[in-house]
């Protein structure tokens, strides 16, 4: 008997004290069903692009989520896993209430998180991540892109979230430990096995390579891809990569020396010299940077009811119709025009002075010929750090939202374009000339708050933004009739090019070329008559209109490395365009996309007209991307 009772109370001392067990494995199930229904709401927020999407499609959300689910989880559970071993052995409540308030920081962040990805998700389409974070350190500007309602309305389902949540967790989940005898031997083996667990599920187990968002890719919809990846996963992963940046280059696919070799190929032209097309060498310039202008807005490309406008301005200029935004933000599309340089998927230089300071620069250039130059824009320049970038292209004016007149009426995100451009033709008026000025148009941004009735009752997707462009057509056509009144304007060329492009009412998915085509438009009395009207055909992007430029106006333009002339008669026909952590390559009868989250290409055409190969393709599009990235970490 007394040999069974010694056996009894070994037998005891080795029994999990259940609590703690069944307190731990509560947290984990909360925090699961947790991620989930933040999928299911995002895709309610979001059930526009579910169409022609099957149901078991959709649901396959929830089955390859499960993995960066779980080492997200195990992530969570560390702090939880010290609280319960104190309490193996001290239960004093207030580790209870420390053990809450961790609960209910985690909810705030990773809602924080979740609810921002809803409210950008239409105009980024892609999950938060660390170049978003550089943005959300200017939240005022964030705050004026979105119409009031809006803001009160996430504001609020926010708030609403974390006091369910939290009362959910407390009411089912949290659970008060209580124990009346110490349990060394459940200790011991607590503290020794629950942390290999939790390590092993953050890698995802025992596979050679850890876990990464690839695991989570199952669909060729990236909405469905998006929904899977677990949001708070991929906000650390993101910054974890963005710190790897300070010694490696992230896209290291060959040799740096053959990829440069490989760069300079499709660079390579036979004659350097280009096609003049204006009658001056020296003319006036003014450039319409316009916002989020795809290229599926205009006539020639698109649409002749929504800028009926730019179709007469094409007829008085030479239209290129294969242009491509190198980035996806305004920011990246800055540095494209100004300097050349294309973006860079996972950062952007226009926000790190001391790498775009070693940059070209357009405005230095055309300013070393006796320009004056200036920049308007009717919001505020601190977002993506432009209005710095353009003080270092030296630029003799900058006028933003808060230097114009305060009599002007003011949306949201600032003064329409309506009122803006009739203020930056005053101001051409009393500058010296030659002069070198720009205006970066701002109605076609959402909120969309300018004042004017809707006159285009779209039926497809994109109504406001479509509504927007032929306001924003309209204040152009208005422009151009009363400076066609001004002395300077026969000896004036007009650039206008989209900053990025737009989901548009096509509904181009946003991985395809067709998404990120823009327009490119040069116009003016200084055109020669033999090109009005005339189409250049020749595939480019923005980082292409410096040496463009800077090729009628008779200047070398060898430091624009990343830049061709596109009225060479040789020119090389390509554009690379990017974003986040995923790259493409347009050449003449093919597309080639990579996405480097998956590891896999993202999108392949070739026509049966072209003798070019997928591994070209692929080593062109990485060569360029690894070149360009290199060159960044070198800045």
């Amino acid at each position: 008997m007394k040999i069974n009772n010694t056996f009894a109370q070994i037998l005891k001392m080795t029994i999990l004290p259940k609590q703690i067990i069944i307190s731990f494995f509560k947290q984990m199930l909360f925090w699961l069903l947790f991620f989930d229904c933040n999928r299911i709401v995002f895709l309610l927020f979001n059930l526009k692009y579910l169409t022609g999407i099957s149901f078991w499609n959709v649901l396959g959300v929830f089955w390859y989520s499960f993995p960066l689910d779980q080492s997200t989880i195990c992530y969570l559970m560390w702090f939880p896993f010290l609280i319960l071993f104190i309490q193996n052995f001290f239960t004093h409540k207030i580790l209870d209430i420390v053990h809450k308030i961790y609960v209910l920081l985690m909810l705030l962040v990773i809602l924080m998180i979740t609810t921002t990805e809803i409210a950008v998700y239409d105009e980024w389409k892609t999950k938060l991540h660390y170049k978003a974070l550089l943005y959300i350190m200017h939240p005022s500007e964030i705050l004026s892109t979105a119409p009031t309602w809006q803001l009160i309305v996430f504001i609020l389902f926010f708030l609403i979230q974390v006091v369910m949540y939290f009362w959910l967790y407390l009411k089912f989940v949290f659970q008060k430990i209580v124990i009346h005898k110490r349990n060394y031997i459940f200790a011991g083996a607590y503290v020794i096995l629950m942390p290999a667990l939790l390590f092993l599920g953050m890698r995802g187990g025992f596979h050679q390579i850890p876990i990464n968002q690839s695991q989570s890719y199952y669909s060729n919809h990236d909405i469905l891809n998006l929904t899977s990846v677990n949001s708070g996963w991929n906000i650390i992963s993101s910054i974890g990569q963005n710190y790897d940046l300070l010694g490696k280059n992230p896209y290291q696919y060959y040799d740096l020396k053959d990829s440069r070799r490989t760069v300079k190929e499709l660079f390579n032209v036979k004659n350097d010299s280009t096609t003049l097309v204006v009658k001056t060498q020296r003319p006036n310039i003014v450039m319409f940077i316009l916002e989020g202008w795809s290229a599926s807005l205009v006539e020639s490309q698109g649409d002749k009811e929504i800028t009926p406008f730019f179709h007469e301005l094409e007829k008085n200029g030479l239209m290129f119709t294969n242009i491509y935004s190198s980035g996806t933000r305004s920011q990246e599309g800055m540095a494209a025009i100004f300097s050349g340089f294309p973006a860079q998927t996972i950062t952007t230089i226009a926000q790190e002075p001391e790498k775009y300071s070693k940059l070209p620069s357009l405005n230095k250039k055309i300013k070393a010929q006796g320009y004056y130059s200036s920049y308007y824009f009717g919001g505020q320049l601190i977002y993506g750090n432009i209005k710095s970038y353009l003080s270092f292209n030296e630029m003799d004016k900058i006028v933003e939202g808060n230097n114009f007149p305060s009599s002007l009426p003011h949306g949201k995100l600032g003064i329409h374009d309506e009122y803006t451009f009739p203020y930056f033709m005053n101001e051409l008026g009393m500058q010296k000339q030659p002069f070198f000025s720009s205006i970066f148009t701002m109605s076609t941004h959402s909120p969309y708050d300018f004042d004017m009735q809707e006159k285009i009752h779209w039926t497809q997707f994109e109504t406001k933004y479509v509504n927007s462009a032929y306001y924003s057509d309209n204040c152009l056509r208005n422009f151009f009739v009363e400076a066609q009144k001004q002395a300077w304007y026969d000896n004036t060329l007009f650039i206008l090019i989209s900053d990025h492009g737009h989901s548009s009412y096509p509904n181009y998915d946003f991985c395809t070329p067709e998404y990120h085509k823009i327009v490119f438009l040069m116009a003016g009395n200084v055109i020669k008559d033999e090109f009005k009207g005339k189409k250049v055909e020749n595939i480019g992007s923005q980082v292409d209109l410096a040496a463009t430029l800077l090729g009628q106006m008779g200047l070398k333009h060898e430091e624009f490395v990343w830049s061709k002339d596109l009225l060479q008669p040789d020119c090389s026909q390509f554009a690379f365009y990017d974003y986040y952590n995923a790259f493409g390559l347009v050449v003449p009868g093919a597309t080639y996309l990579f996405d480097v989250r998956s590891n896999s290409t993202g999108l392949l055409r070739i026509d049966s007209t072209t003798h070019i190969t997928q591994s070209i393709l692929e080593k062109q599009a990485k060569s360029y991307m690894q070149c360009v990235f290199q060159d960044y970490m070198d800045y």
